[in-house]
C-alpha cells in the first residue's frame, strides 16, 4: 500500500504565505515525478507544479514567481511554498506522485488540503 498525506493548508489573507507538505509512505521502491494540483469549487482539477527526482521543475503560468516546489528524496516528501497568495489561489490542493513498489509505477493522489485566501 502507498499513501500520500498532505499538510499545511489553511486560511490566509491576500499577500500571505503558506507551505504545503506531502509525505509518501508504504512499500515504496522509487518515486518519480511528484507534483501539486488544485481544484477550486465548480472547476476541474488543474496542474500547479511538478518536480522530477533530479529537480526538473514545471509550473503553471499563474503561479510562476510566487510558488516554489521542492522535494526531499530521502524523506519522500514534496513541498509547495506559496507566497504572495491571491484569492484566486483558493482551492483544495492535491499531492500527486508516480510511485513504484518494485515494478511499473502507478499514479497516486493525496486526500487534499484546503487553501483559502481572503481579500
Amino acid at each position: 500500500q502507498v499513501q500520500l498525506v498532505e499538510s499545511g493548508g489553511g486560511s490566509v489573507q491576500a499577500g500571505g504565505s503558506l507551505r504545503l507538505s506531502c509525505v509518501a509512505s508504504g512499500s515504496i521502491f522509487s518515486i518519480r515525478t511528484m507534483g501539486w494540483y488544485r481544484q477550486a469549487p465548480g472547476n476541474k482539477r488543474e496542474f500547479v507544479a511538478t518536480i522530477t527526482p533530479i529537480g526538473t521543475i514545471n509550473y503553471t503560468d499563474s503561479v510562476k514567481g510566487r510558488f516554489t516546489i521542492s522535494r526531499d528524496n530521502a524523506k519522500k516528501t514534496v513541498y509547495l511554498q506559496m507566497n504572495s497568495l491571491k484569492p484566486e489561489d483558493t482551492a483544495v490542493y492535491y499531492c500527486n506522485a508516480d510511485i513504484s513498489m518494485g515494478w511499473g509505477p502507478r499514479n497516486y493522489w493525496g486526500q487534499g488540503t484546503q487553501v483559502t485566501v481572503s481579500s
